[in-house]
């Protein structure tokens, strides 16, 4: 059991560096398109500043190559400054004399929010003289960035090294809820899967064989399977590599008797067809490739679904950013959320999907992790999970 800030004591005057996740969607303009991510952090934001400890928070956005204004986290602290109490102040620095003098002059139970980790390059090399320099800024150390704790990096993994630690209640929770979802599963329990690449998830595929029921898998990874097992797929965007690694994956399902389901009818178009005419067919024959699952093949995952009393869900079922084919992602976020099921749904598209079609609020638990929720899924923990002190009992 790893330590969290309920276990810290006499935080009051501390200064307390919390790793976040404000990796978010923005527009060119600097318009946040969706707060999920820093909504979910507000809780240990505020039990902290209730605590009148002094609290600088650290996060990355996008995959800058150096400082980059449009990738500053200034429209996050704008954000924060709406969604706190306290006062919120930002620099658009992450070390320095200047960062130094900001943190000073915090005052207990305020904020300072630094500016985007990867504009350093230490950051993603894990440098330790990188993290000990911010670690000198602070007095303890906080997790609650669940969504890049599958990477090594300075802000996250070097300083948890340094300092004593623990783990935020967004990080508690993800913890708590995958880890009872794949020890403790209640059954039937049903994964829905989908997405684009096999190659991302071939772990996660096989460790739903070892626990699920029955395994759904839809997107366009599903046509790699399809054809695997002998199926017509058309033009459909295939992964030649992985159609050995599909083909050993149904025949170790079928060998431990769990079921595989896949799309049964499409929503194709023809790929030679300037206007892109869409057809509903149950053979993706010739130049069709498909975007969508049809309705036969959303009534075959229903069944399921209402069956379950476990989802997990990771990855659209077609293109459902194009609203031609929304259709089959939209009825599936609609079943999961309208059963009775235990359900939760990770991974950013899939958190889009269900913002967009306003089911999120149905859902049990929806996990802020991507990457993460799949690696801690096939390991039961992550690197930056790892390095925190576990609770004294």
């Amino acid at each position: 059991m790893k330590r969290t800030i309920k276990d810290l004591v006499g935080l009051k005057g501390k200064v307390v560096l919390v790793r976040v996740d404000f990796n978010v969607p923005m527009d060119e303009g600097g318009k946040i398109l969706d707060n999920t991510r820093i909504k979910n952090v507000i809780p240990t934001i505020e039990y902290l500043t209730k605590q009148e400890a002094r609290v600088v928070l650290l996060s990355h956005l996008g995959r800058p190559k150096s400082f980059d204004t449009k990738k500053s986290l200034y429209p996050v602290a704008i954000e924060l400054m709406k969604r706190l109490e306290c006062n919120v102040d930002f620099i658009n620095a992450v070390v320095g004399s200047e960062v130094k003098k900001k943190i000073k002059n915090l005052k207990e139970g305020n904020v300072l929010l630094l500016e985007n980790t990867r504009f350093y390059k230490e950051e993603d090399k894990c440098d330790m003289d990188f993290a000990r320099e911010i670690a000198s800024y602070g007095d303890i150390f906080v997790n609650d960035a669940f969504g890049s704790a599958h990477r090594k990096n300075a802000t996250g993994f070097a300083l948890a090294r340094v300092l004593p630690n623990a783990i935020g209640f967004l990080m508690e929770k993800e913890i708590e809820n995958l880890s009872l979802a794949i020890k403790e599963p209640k059954r039937p329990f049903v994964a829905i899967l989908g997405g684009a690449k096999v190659d991302t998830k071939i772990k996660v595929i096989e460790k739903f064989i070892e626990k699920a029921d029955c395994l759904i898998i839809g997107g366009a990874m599903a046509y790699t399977f399809m054809l695997a097992r002998g199926e017509m797929v058309g033009m459909s965007v295939i992964e030649e590599d992985k159609i050995a690694v599909a083909k050993e994956i149904l025949d170790k399902a079928e060998a431990q008797g769990k079921k595989i389901l896949l799309p049964i009818d499409h929503l194709g178009v023809s790929t030679s067809d300037r206007k892109g005419k869409i057809e509903r067919v149950d053979k993706l024959k010739g130049d069709l490739a498909g975007y969508d699952i049809g309705d036969k093949t959303v009534e075959l995952f229903k069944k399921e679904i209402d069956g379950a009393s476990q989802i997990f869900w990771n990855g659209p079922l077609g293109m459902f950013e194009n609203p031609k084919f929304a259709g089959g992602t939209r009825k599936i976020a609609e079943a999961v959320a309208n059963s009775n099921a235990f359900t939760i749904v990770g991974g950013g598209d899939t958190v889009n999907a269900i913002n967009t079609f306003k089911v999120a609020d149905k859902i049990d638990f929806v996990s802020t992790g991507g990457g993460a929720s799949m690696e801690f899924i096939e390991q039961g923990s992550l690197p930056c999970i790892d390095v925190i002190q576990q609770k004294i009992r």
